[in-house]
């Protein structure tokens, strides 16, 4: 198995809801089947996907999906940055969790659940500078 992810899928109990909250952080859709809502990112895509028909996938009942104890990180070029995105989050609809503060391994984060609880960070790392069209790598590009 290679060594990264292509497809995030967040099963959702209520497509309109979160997709309008996607689209009101400024997110494009791309073009997806039926059933399916797709934001493209940077060598990655976030589906939307009614929960319900992702337990059938799977085979699981609803309820074994649970919330997973995970998050999705959203990491930004300037610490003031993390501000501006957590704001942005709230008025589309989101639930600040940590307001912007300093983090015990000098960066500076916080926190918000979009409508259907997924758990967004929202962070500014000094020691993994983004590449000019935003991409990400931990402990930045060029390093070993």
């Amino acid at each position: 198995m290679e060594q990264r992810v292509s497809l995030i899928t967040l099963g959702t109990r209520d497509m309109d809801a979160l997709s309008t909250f996607y689209d009101a952080l400024g997110w494009a859709r791309t073009p997806s089947p039926d059933g399916v809502i797709a934001y493209d990112l940077i060598g990655q895509t976030l589906g939307l996907y009614p929960l319900d028909k992702l337990a059938e996938d799977i085979g699981l009942p609803v309820d074994a999906l649970g919330c997973g104890a995970s998050t999705l990180a959203h990491n930004v070029s300037a610490r003031a940055d993390v501000t501006e995105v957590l704001s942005r989050a709230e008025i589309a609809g989101a639930r600040i969790l940590k307001p912007a503060q300093e983090v015990f391994w000098g960066g500076y984060h916080g926190y918000f659940a979009d409508p259907d609880g997924h758990i967004w960070e929202i962070a500014h790392n000094p020691f993994s500078p983004l590449r000019e069209d935003g991409a990400f790598r931990w402990m930045g590009y060029g390093q070993a």
